[in-house]
């Protein structure tokens, strides 16, 4: 095995060259404006090389970093990996990023070149004057311009650890934090993928995985790209999650395995169901998030199981836990149980272990001799957060967990996003999930807001299924959903106040930006369209 990621690609072309290597989708294609249609190994390997020779004599090299705004096009795989074997590290671009964000990423990477498409070279252009970067800028299809400086690590070997990626955090609360990725990581990814067996098997030549999930993000940069490349299989990557025609999407592409986050088995149970239901060549769909009581009824419905697992950009596959063995405790938010490779430690916020049953900080390491490996080499410019992710000799997620009295870990929620109401923690993921189910709800986020006597009240922000046309309907409205609530959860988990909404601050993978949540719940508290529900809210008899 060699040292870059371009190297692992290389061998599986030389084993499989005429298999697929990737698959664009008419749907993606004409979104994209490129051509539809399956890539082989042979194909792809070519136009790597082609790309390595334009950056090696422009002058590209070990130390490097180059910015890629593609989305989901092949070509931000084709220029990663010619970059890569160069030892030029990326730094994915989330497209979603406006002025201030890119000036930021743009000038806190110092990233030289830029490669995205023609229509946001004005904003890059514009980002990185402001930042102080000097930086170059080309569309896919033009020709490097020479570097801007020499390579700062020219004459060095290119080693495993050489850095491969610069990943930014998604930022949900504050700056995003860059994640130094080495091309051990991307190995790791694969391999571990590749390993992992169970449920989760792949067949080495025979998989086409398909995701809708972006290239910036490690999933599917770092877990299902690699996975393919390490086990010759066809990456089929969406431009997004299309809920109208992603059944479509799975049979034209013959996908084997699919890759989901928690909100679409949601939206896709929502779909009329038809006898073509189970009509797909999926074995099982890997992801997180998925909502426990629509876990099993997604399953019967659609034929292959859904495994839960957990990670992290920071942790990679050197800390990846998956639910992918029976028992897999359908409906509680299971995934899983730690491989020999993993350590796993649940605390309090003392630092104390906490016994099984009860709920705690999850805290991670690599067994052996390196507790870091295969994780990321640390927070780029900011040594202080490296170490206090680190402290103690443990990789500290910030994610709440609890160990069943079987062993297997169930996830609570985020430590950042557990709501304490008079003296009770509420999992803000928990309420979200019970509360979807009522069907005047499309989407709801909850966060914590003030209170004088209980410390923190919940908030609901809800977007309805029809509009609500006046505060008296709302209101109404807000007063059904909150005593359905009651029925479903206990009484202080249930929104104490309630705003409806006409959208949800989401970041670009529809996670919900917490930071940006927490503050809009704080100026709308005061909003004479709050419904106050706390009236509601009372202990019931047993």
């Amino acid at each position: 095995m060699g040292h870059t990621i371009y190297t692992a690609f290389k061998q599986s072309a030389q084993q499989w060259p005429d298999h697929d290597f990737m698959m664009v989708l008419q749907e993606t294609a004409d979104i994209y404006g490129i051509d539809a249609g399956s890539i082989s190994y042979t194909t792809a390997l070519a136009e790597v090389d082609r790309l390595t020779e334009q950056y090696a004599q422009a002058g590209y090299g070990h130390g490097h970093r180059v910015g890629i705004l593609l989305e989901n096009r092949p070509a931000f795989i084709f220029h990663w990996l010619a970059l890569n074997k160069l030892g030029t590290s990326i730094v994915p671009i989330n497209p979603d990023l406006r002025s201030a964000e890119l000036e930021y990423l743009i000038g806190h990477s110092e990233m030289i070149l830029a490669i995205a498409t023609p229509n946001r070279h004005a904003d890059l252009g514009e980002a990185a004057a402001k930042a102080g970067q000097e930086m170059g800028l080309i569309t896919p299809d033009q020709t490097p311009p020479a570097a801007l400086i020499p390579a700062p690590q020219a004459g060095q070997p290119i080693t495993m650890e050489s850095e491969c990626a610069l990943m930014y955090t998604s930022g949900t609360t504050g700056r995003p934090k860059g994640c130094m990725l080495s091309n051990a990581y991307f190995h790791l990814s694969g391999e571990w993928y590749a390993d992992v067996g169970g449920l989760a098997t792949l067949h080495k030549g025979r998989e086409r995985m398909l995701t809708p999930l972006p290239l910036f993000h490690m999933n599917a940069l770092a877990t299902s790209t690699m996975a393919m490349i390490k086990t010759g299989g066809c990456l089929i990557v969406l431009d997004r999650f299309h809920p109208r025609t992603w059944w479509e999407s799975v049979r034209k592409s013959q996908a084997t395995v699919v890759h989901y986050l928690g909100v679409m088995p949601a939206i896709l149970m929502k779909l009329e169901m038809t006898e073509s239901d189970k009509n797909h060549e999926v074995r099982f769909g890997f992801g997180a998030g998925v909502d426990g009581s629509l876990h099993q009824p997604f399953e019967e419905r659609f034929g292959f199981p859904l495994l839960e697992a957990w990670a992290m950009t920071e942790t990679g596959a050197a800390a990846c836990i998956i639910a992918n063995e029976e028992p897999r405790y359908i409906g509680t938010n299971c995934f899983g149980k730690e491989s020999d490779q993993v350590e796993v430690l649940l605390v309090d916020d003392q630092g104390n272990p906490v016994p099984n049953g009860t709920n705690g900080e999850l805290l991670v390491r690599h067994s052996g001799a390196d507790p870091r490996r295969g994780f990321f080499s640390g927070y780029w410019k900011d040594q202080a957060a490296t170490d206090e992710a680190w402290a103690d000799g443990w990789f500290h997620t910030g994610d709440i967990v609890r160990r069943d009295e079987n062993g297997y870990l169930h996830f609570i929620d985020r430590k950042r996003n557990v709501i304490r109401r008079s003296g009770e923690n509420i999992a803000a993921v928990e309420v979200e999930n019970a509360m979807q189910q009522n069907a005047a709800i499309r989407s709801i986020a909850v966060a914590a807001v003030p209170d004088d006597i209980r410390g923190d009240e919940v908030m609901a922000l809800i977007v309805p299924n029809k509009p609500l046309d006046n505060l008296e309907a709302k209101q109404k409205l807000a007063t059904e959903i909150v005593e359905w609530g009651l029925s479903q959860l206990a009484y202080f988990k249930v929104p104490g106040y309630v705003v409806f909404v006409d959208a949800l601050p989401l970041t670009s993978t529809n996670k919900i930006q917490r930071g940006e949540l927490k503050k809009l719940a704080l100026e709308l508290l005061e909003h004479p369209e709050c419904v106050d529900t706390n009236h509601l809210k009372k202990r019931q008899e047993i």
